[in-house]
């Protein structure tokens, strides 16, 4: 038999970060285009939010498949697939001669987009596995620089034309080495722990109901409510992504010196006093302070749960042949909880903030205090 050569958990690392950083790049580089997207095709309100409807839920159909695939094959070679069918779409999207071929590549990139947001975290959760200490919230530190990668070459480019470009990035990271599947697939009757997981999984969709809102609405938030210059309006999500970026780097050392409970509470009560600070800001410049603020407060919250959810589901009475398997499947259901919350964050907050976005940030104002008693699931 040829020997096969398995990458370090260093090498892996970098990997797994890259993967991160290409999904960040992309997205953000097509979300921050989608005024350009109603210009091209000249289709109104309405006829975007169905097609981000639509991505969102082709995206869950993503993270099904990906689990499906995780019980017969390595997450390695999901999270390939998936970012070279990400890297396919994209220039189908950004280069689309008709209506019709812009939506076939969208809907690609909807698939594309849940498969390698669960193949990602069940390679991150493994590689932490393999360093025996919290390193998550890195790893989602990588998908934020490549958000503000994204934001700046849109910043610098505009069009939908370059988009096709930075689709190499994926094409890259789908190259790279990943970690290799420990053990035995999952048979069909191993029992998972849903019921400690989806407590936790509550936590992902307080985070994810909380950012969707942050960065869908606030630049509607700040353009309606204030007079903010128009070219400002963006510094809604920018000093956003900056703070969360920051906390998600030193997240690794917060963690591990003081635990995922007590940073998670003071992460809610910080998210908390800043929605407030949004919500009752009388000029701009204090509501982009309290958006900042929540970047810091909430940046942890996604990257423990997928932790939290990996160390349940590969707990010790899990033998060691199965453990990587059953962590793979449940990773990729547990990453459905991030569609619920992005689906919440934009409705509730659209629709209760109708005809006042602040009352529709009150509402996540609210419910992110239910982080505090929900903390206690993730030790």
């Amino acid at each position: 038999m040829p020997t096969v050569l398995t990458p370090t958990p260093t090498r892996a690392r970098l990997s797994v970060a890259s993967a991160f950083l290409a999904q960040g790049m992309v997205f953000i580089s097509l979300t921050t285009r989608l005024p350009v997207v109603k210009e091209t095709w000249s289709i109104g309100e309405a006829a975007l939010s169905l097609l981000l409807l639509m991505m969102v839920l082709l995206a869950g159909v993503g993270s099904v498949l990906a689990e499906t695939l995780a019980r017969r094959r390595t997450s390695a070679t999901v999270l390939r697939g998936g970012l070279l069918l990400v890297a396919g779409a994209v220039p189908v999207v950004a280069l689309a001669p008709s209506f019709a071929v812009f939506v076939t590549g969208l809907a690609a990139y909807g698939v594309g987009l849940g498969v390698v947001d669960a193949a990602s975290n069940m390679q991150a959760v493994a590689v932490e596995h393999a360093y025996r200490r919290p390193i998550l919230p890195s790893f989602h530190g990588a998908w934020t620089l490549g958000g503000l990668i994204g934001s700046m070459v849109t910043l610098a480019t505009g069009g939908l034309a370059p988009v096709a470009v930075v689709a190499v990035v994926p094409l890259l990271a789908a190259f790279a080495p990943l970690l290799p599947r420990v053990g035995d697939p999952l048979p069909s009757d191993v029992e998972v722990p849903w019921r400690p997981i989806v407590l936790v999984g509550l936590g992902m969709v307080l985070f994810y109901m909380v950012d969707t809102a942050a960065t869908t609405w606030g630049p509607t938030y700040l353009d309606t409510t204030f007079s903010t210059p128009e070219r400002l309006v963006a510094l809604a999500t920018l000093p956003y992504l900056v703070a969360t970026l920051v906390v998600r780097l030193a997240g690794d050392g917060l963690v591990a010196r003081f635990g995922p409970v007590p940073v998670l509470r003071a992460g809610g009560l910080v998210a908390a006093v800043s929605l407030a600070v949004v919500v009752t800001a009388p000029t701009w410049p204090i509501s982009v302070l309290g958006f900042t603020l929540l970047g810091a407060g909430v940046a942890v919250i996604a990257p423990l749960s997928f932790s939290a959810a990996a160390r349940i589901a590969g707990g010790d009475e899990v033998p060691d042949h199965l453990r990587q398997a059953r962590v793979d499947v449940v990773i990729g259901r547990f990453n459905q909880f991030n569609y619920v919350g992005a689906l919440l964050g934009a409705v509730l907050t659209g629709l209760v903030g109708a005809d006042n976005l602040r009352i529709g940030f009150a509402v996540p104002m609210v419910l992110i205090l239910a982080i505090l008693p929900l903390a206690r699931a993730f030790r």
